[in-house]
């Protein structure tokens, strides 16, 4: 007998957060969120409680042990930018066991259903800039920071409970070029000059962000209008997302192109990886993951492709080839080991073209599931 209950208490606020650390204890390619940010998602100010509502369930077995774990969103400002009635779901964690998985998303449907909804969605988050997509290829990497690791039953688990695939997201490892490309160069150069665009500059990282803040977010907020699982920029999340920047951008990882009026036209972020460093802690910052986690931030052996967009009027223009000029020459720069991709949508093939440019593997796959749920005369679920 699996006894889900919805989290209410400190203790199982606490039981929710630790179970994956506890599950995955073992597991070298798991890699933990901020704990101290993870805590936040119990706050009743989280900054996506002005757009979502969200519910928190953990399963115990008949002895009172834990067994898993799953949290829904309602994620207003998507159902009304797609005209749909959708829950997300997110945070599924679980032992290998058929009737766990049932019973949590069970109490997740019931819940959903009595919110008005007719479709639950997942692993999706309040927005893109959470972890998102369930690990389906790719199992004895190591995950990035940016994204959840997850064991290799978990899609069997829950294609058992009804869902199948919506859409699949690929991840690819880049490697440095043993040299430089002078035709990608001269390629690049020659679009710089033709659509007078420049390079933007700053000596600080607030001088960056003070210069090109809002023109990056009304790029990001256009260029991944269409995406699948975006929503629009709230004053929170560009909030987070800034203070987040301020701790670990390097100016020599990030590229942005103006036009001639200075408009933010294209940008790419890259971020040092930070995995290995937040491992042993389980996420939590103390002093000696700190000192693990400046390190990595100061000489960082590899990098995550962290975010990159194209204004729409620029898509065919070649610019795509600066970008990846740019990126290669961060690449040799820094004398790293590879770059991590982080997610692409398998059918985003302009953004996967730019990768064969260099030696590469697309070594990750992620998938987001989708099932209409109804409510059944002869069953309260």
């Amino acid at each position: 007998m699996i006894n889900v209950v919805e989290v209410k208490t400190k203790k199982q606020q606490k039981q929710f957060l630790d179970f994956p650390l506890e599950l995955y204890k073992d597991n070298d390619n798991f890699v933990p969120p901020l704990y101290g940010d993870e805590k936040k998602i119990f706050r009743p100010d989280y900054i996506y409680y002005d757009t979502c509502e969200a519910v928190y369930f953990n399963a115990y077995d008949e002895s009172g042990k834990m067994v898993g774990r799953i949290s829904g969103i309602l994620q207003k400002a998507s159902n009304e930018k797609h005209g749909e009635r959708r829950v997300r779901f997110t945070r599924f964690d679980a032992i290998n066991d058929e009737d766990v998985a049932k019973a949590l998303f069970c109490a997740l449907e019931k819940w959903a259903l009595d919110k008005g909804m007719d479709t639950i969605c997942g692993p999706l988050g309040f927005s893109d800039l959470e972890r998102e997509g369930l690990l389906v290829e790719g199992f004895d990497e190591l995950a990035t920071f940016e994204e959840q690791y997850n064991a290799d039953y978990y899609g069997a688990l829950i294609e058992k409970c009804g869902y199948a695939k919506e859409v699949d997201w690929v991840e690819s490892r880049i490697y440095p070029p043993k040299q430089v490309d002078e035709e990608l160069k001269k390629m690049s150069d020659f679009i710089m000059k033709r659509y007078k665009l420049t390079c933007g500059t700053a000596k600080t990282k607030r001088e960056f962000l003070d210069k090109y803040k809002d023109g990056f977010f009304d790029l990001l907020d256009t260029a991944y209008e269409g995406l699948y699982g975006t929503v629009p920029f709230t004053d929170g999340m560009k909030k987070m997302l800034i203070d987040n920047f301020m701790l670990i951008i390097d100016l020599n990882n990030i590229t942005v192109l103006l036009d001639e009026n200075g408009r933010v036209v294209c940008f790419g972020l890259c971020f040092p990886s930070i995995a290995r460093a937040l491992q042993k802690s389980k996420g939590k910052l103390t002093p000696a993951a700190l000192i693990r986690l400046l390190k990595a931030i100061k000489h960082p052996k590899t990098i995550d492709l962290g975010l990159v967009a194209v204004a729409p009027e620029y898509l065919n223009r070649g610019v795509a080839a600066i970008v990846v000029e740019k990126l290669a020459e961060m690449l040799v720069r820094g004398d790293y080991e590879y770059a991590e991709t982080n997610l692409n949508l398998e059918t985003n093939h302009a953004v996967r073209n730019m990768w064969k440019r260099f030696e590469s593997v697309e070594h990750k796959r992620r998938r987001s599931y989708v099932k209409v749920i109804e409510r059944k005369e002869d069953e309260n679920v």
